[in-house]
């Protein structure tokens, strides 16, 4: 990977009717990048993936690719290539016909074509199914040929809207390290569109979380779980409990929060004023569970247990408006039963404290703040 922008998207604006689906969006995508633009549905993902490939025209702004201005470019003149959700294979054609059709179109002379198909077959794994016909195929080799097909023609970007949706979970886990194998041998940009979560932060350099059109956050997995700019960030990459309480102090580093069931601290921000109402957002993984004695920042009951193998997903009701999720290891888990009472902590290092500015901003992104209203943190 590069620091050459492969894809900028400057100021860019779409509307539909009387309808704005992109709102004044900007971001730049590096050389060799894996990105993936994540969002509930509706939130303009796809909208702006389909401006970048030409197929839906920009209602203001600029979009450019490696250098070149292409907003007004037809699609077919431009440097990319694209992955569909239902793959858009040709059913009356094989498997190597399928894959030679982009070089076909652009006449390549036939011995050329020979070759490069059997390469390209041979780094998806299908080099045994060239003589196959589409139908003969499971959803899995489909979407290996789909990526064939759009990878032979060496474009510089390829994009990929949602291309693993229709495909059952252990078949998702494989294609996901195909994509990433396929993406490090290439060395080309790639730009996916998903809602999943887990996929973007399994499959991505950076990850750009939108909502209504709007760029929330742009970063890497790792800065977006860890230092999410938003409760709505926070509560849409990975889980979090969110819990509104008011800031009562801040001294030597740290906010203390008032909740309305116990007093809590966070690292201080530079918008944190005294009686300034907050979010207070807490991964379930560093909440801990048991007797704390004069440490225990409040109690709770076990309402709810899932067990998932290695980890255990336990829900505690602090009080009537809010219930605290907590994972644990499945070996330390074990004694926690529904209804038992338990001792509640966590490293307030390891909180964050969000600014009523921040959750207003950001009260829009399905699966985040939209739950605070009701409960105050997330539910099972």
């Amino acid at each position: 990977m590069s620091d050459k922008v492969m894809i900028g998207l400057y100021h860019v604006v779409k509307n539909f009717a009387n309808a704005r689906a992109v709102r004044d969006f900007s971001m730049e995508i590096c050389q060799g990048e894996f990105v993936t633009l994540l969002g509930a549905s509706g939130s303009g993902k796809t909208t702006i993936l389909r401006m970048i490939a030409g197929f839906e025209a920009v209602s203001q702004g600029r979009v450019a690719i490696d250098g070149m201005d292409v907003t007004g470019l037809a699609a077919n003149h431009r440097p990319v290539n694209s992955v569909f959700q239902n793959y858009a294979l040709f059913p009356h054609l094989n498997v190597f016909d399928n894959v030679a059709f982009g070089l076909r179109i652009k006449k390549v002379p036939e011995h050329a074509i020979r070759p490069r198909v059997h390469e390209v077959l041979t780094m998806v794994g299908l080099e045994n199914l060239a003589t196959r016909r589409i139908r003969q195929l499971s959803g899995g080799q489909q979407q290996r040929v789909a990526i064939a097909r759009a990878i032979i023609n060496e474009p510089k970007v390829l994009l990929l809207d949602e291309p693993l949706s229709a495909l059952d979970l252990k078949l998702r886990k494989e294609m996901q390290l195909e994509l990433k194998r396929l993406h490090r041998e290439l060395g080309i940009t790639f730009l996916y569109v998903t809602h999943d979560q887990e996929e973007a932060m399994s499959l991505s350099d950076r990850i750009g979380v939108l909502a209504m059109g709007e760029l929330l956050q742009y970063a890497t997995p790792e800065e977006l779980y860890r230092s999410p700019t938003s409760p709505a960030v926070a509560g849409f990459v990975g889980e979090t409990n969110l819990i509104k309480g008011v800031i009562v102090d801040v001294i030597k580093g740290f906010t203390i929060i008032e909740t309305p069931d116990f007093l809590t601290k966070a690292p201080a921000r530079d918008d944190h004023v005294i009686g300034l109402p907050v979010v207070l957002s807490v991964r379930p993984e560093v909440v801990r569970l048991g007797t704390f004695g004069e440490k225990t920042l409040c109690r709770g009951k076990i309402e709810e247990r899932i067990f998932g193998g290695s980890l255990v997903h336990l829900w505690v009701r602090i009080s009537q408006d809010v219930m605290l999720h907590c994972v644990n290891h499945g070996f330390v888990s074990q004694a926690y039963a529904i209804g038992e009472e338990v001792d509640v902590l966590w490293d307030p290092n390891h909180s964050l404290a969000f600014s009523q500015m921040k959750t207003a901003m950001s009260r829009s992104l399905a699966g985040g703040i939209g739950q605070l209203g009701s409960n105050g943190s997330d539910g099972p």
